[in-house]
């Protein structure tokens, strides 16, 4: 498919007068614009279902999600990837973010990146992907070359493939095993994707990150009691979550805090089920890090 017949590429019909509109109309139908944004992501739930259910399989497994892309695809990807640590608790390596060019393209464009796909073969068996691992593409215009070697690359090893697209009937859908679409239409700027397809791809990212860490244990309740408290605000809200999850007083929360060596989870679970911390730990491991299970089983 032609590159100017993409709905992200053609020209939004609502904003023809765009350079002379008064700031405060422009900035109402980036606002309308935008309010689409979600309404389309609805419609790719059904996918986007699958594909958690394919990164929860990866993770049971003992694999990664790697996510890869180029521009404004890649760097959301690289987001996502980077915020799990501090939120879920995961080691840096369970979640990784692949962007065309390295991580100098991250900052700075580096041109031509993209339409390589030999690199993104570079970069995966670079990281060492295996079967276990999934793979999620990311390419606003559904087809990029990079992001397509990069998921044909995964197939031929046997790991899952997940591709997000911004356009209907999209390339990329046909290199993975499973196809989220999600139609953004024209842009508000023609073609400037880092707008609502860009918006898109964030909530996507979102669900599946998010999605995929509640399944495999990193929540409870409405917790994140894995959460890393590495500075003043983080160690704030780990007192807040263990306080919250267990009903105890900000003292305690902290005092168990600091018993289980910072650990939010570890602390929840020895209030809930009034133990030390070598048998909270215990039940966590034998739970699979599930506090749920953990608290429940004798």
């Amino acid at each position: 498919m032609a590159l100017a017949t993409l709905g992200t590429e053609t020209a939004n019909e609502r904003t023809t007068d765009l350079d002379t509109m008064s700031v405060a109309d422009l900035l109402t139908v980036m606002n309308q614009e935008d309010r689409t944004v979600p309404v389309a992501v609805a419609a790719a739930l059904p996918a986007i279902e699958n594909a958690v259910n394919a990164i929860v399989g990866a993770r049971r497994r003992g694999g990664r999600l790697i996510y890869l892309g180029a521009g404004t695809s890649g760097r959301l990807g690289v987001l996502d990837a980077v915020e799990c640590p501090p939120t879920f608790g995961t080691d840096p390596g369970e979640v990784l973010g692949l962007i065309a060019g390295g991580e100098r393209a991250f900052l700075q464009a580096v041109e031509g990146a993209e339409d390589d796909p030999g690199l993104a073969v570079i970069d995966l068996l670079a990281v060492g992907l295996t079967v276990a691992d999934v793979v999620v593409g990311i390419a606003a215009s559904g087809r990029t070359p990079y992001v397509i070697g990069g998921l044909d690359h995964a197939r031929s090893v046997g790991a899952a493939t997940v591709s997000v697209a911004c356009n209907l009937g999209a390339e990329i859908s046909r290199h993975a095993d499973v196809a989220i679409e999600v139609d953004t239409g024209p842009e508000v700027l023609t073609g400037s994707t880092r707008l609502k397809a860009g918006s898109a791809q964030k909530l996507v990212c979102n669900m599946l990150s998010t999605a995929s860490m509640i399944r495999t244990g990193k929540v409870f309740h409405n917790l994140m009691v894995d959460v890393q408290p590495t500075n003043a605000k983080l160690v704030d809200r780990a007192r807040r979550i263990v306080s919250d999850a267990t009903g105890a007083d900000p003292d305690t929360a902290a005092a168990a805090i600091d018993q289980a060596g910072g650990h939010a989870k570890t602390a929840v679970v020895m209030l809930l089920t009034d133990t030390d911390v070598l048998t909270a730990t215990a039940r966590l491991e034998q739970a699979q890090g599930d506090v749920r299970t953990a608290i429940t089983s004798p």
